[in-house]
């Protein structure tokens, strides 16, 4: 990881702290990145040291007292705020910090005139942005529309099975037939849900918002959303996302989770029914290592205002807050 990234000017170290020298990290020479999933590995494993190891000195540097009261708390299903923990949701933010340091890279060579540089690394950009693709696939599998058209196309072929079963009098057959056909029109019903779910998805938070949980209480901040749950099933199982009420088809949030009320938690992912929005103006102090890297600063809301790059990533608009001085006060801060 280049020091580019890591030490930008005013970007350093973690959002309200004092600055982190660049002595407390070891930073990995280009040669070091390897091609394909291996430097996606190597990647995650560097960037995790960098925050997480970091973090002790962070919290010795500023005396942080972690209240540690709501992650112990349960719910009436036995659950704490530890279910909704994402490595996924992890791994998507670290590899979004590559790609903005290769771009960066990219940038400093052609201003140097290194013309075989930038497009070596222009090509690693294109190798992480590929791996980045396939690993959505895997995790989403293929487009809502194009699953539901695929089942209903399956479901087709299954009828004119059965009907050639019934003709020949293979009714062991239609038996096991008609079984199918029941098992398909449930995941077409799914899948058609699930496709409505990715066209009409409309978000009730956006990037940067500060959040509530509505059954652990911590604070956290929007730094990404998908239009239904994309985690895998194993995860949904733990977190109970059956039990919800508009259950996996509505909007998740990945949530930044304020290292002053857990320092281990750090991204959560969160169903939109459990979570809810300040009904004033929040202008209080939150901190985590990611917010400098994700965000340019604090609105005249009290929300963050998220960098270019990852609202081009999710193709949200850029939102404008309204500065409200009906009660006279201006703390004359240009955000």
């Amino acid at each position: 990881m280049s020091a580019s990234t890591l030490m930008t000017p005013g970007s350093n170290g973690v959002h309200g702290t004092n600055p982190i020298s660049r002595r407390h990290f070891r930073l990995i020479k280009g040669s070091q990145i390897v091609s394909g999933s291996d430097r996606l590995t190597l990647w995650h494993y560097c960037v995790q040291r960098l925050f997480l190891t970091g973090q002790p000195y962070i919290r010795r540097q500023r005396n942080i007292r972690v209240k540690a009261g709501w992650p112990f708390n349960r719910n009436n299903k036995g659950l704490d705020a530890s279910s909704e923990r994402s490595e996924s949701a992890n791994e998507d933010i670290l590899i979004f910090f590559f790609k903005l340091d290769l771009a960066t890279r990219v940038q400093y060579a052609l201003n140097l005139e290194q013309y075989d540089i930038a497009q070596q690394l222009r090509n690693k950009l294109t190798e992480v942005e590929d791996e980045v693709i396939r690993q959505k696939e895997a995790k989403k599998g293929t487009t809502s529309k194009s699953e539901a058209q695929d089942q209903a196309i399956h479901i087709l072929s299954l009828r004119a099975e059965l009907r050639n079963a019934i003709k020949n009098e293979n009714y062991a057959l239609a038996a096991k037939l008609r079984d199918e056909i029941s098992n398909a029109e449930a995941e077409s019903l799914a899948a058609s849900a699930k496709a409505l779910a990715y066209e009409s998805v409309q978000y009730e938070f956006r990037l940067g918002q500060k959040v509530r949980h509505k059954i652990f209480g911590y604070q956290g901040v929007i730094c990404g959303m998908d239009p239904v749950c994309c985690e895998s099933r194993s995860w949904m199982e733990i977190a109970n996302v059956d039990k919800l009420v508009q259950g996996s088809t509505q909007p998740f949030y990945q949530v930044l989770v304020d290292v002053q009320a857990d320092p281990d938690l750090l991204v959560a992912y969160v169903s939109e029914e459990n979570l809810l929005a300040p009904t004033k103006p929040d202008m209080g102090r939150f901190d985590h290592p990611y917010l400098s890297f994700l965000f340019y600063g604090m609105d005249t809301a009290g929300d963050f205002i998220p960098v270019k790059q990852l609202r081009e990533k999710y193709n949200r608009p850029r939102h404008e807050a309204t500065l409200d001085l009906s009660d006279g006060e201006d703390d004359g801060e240009d955000t």
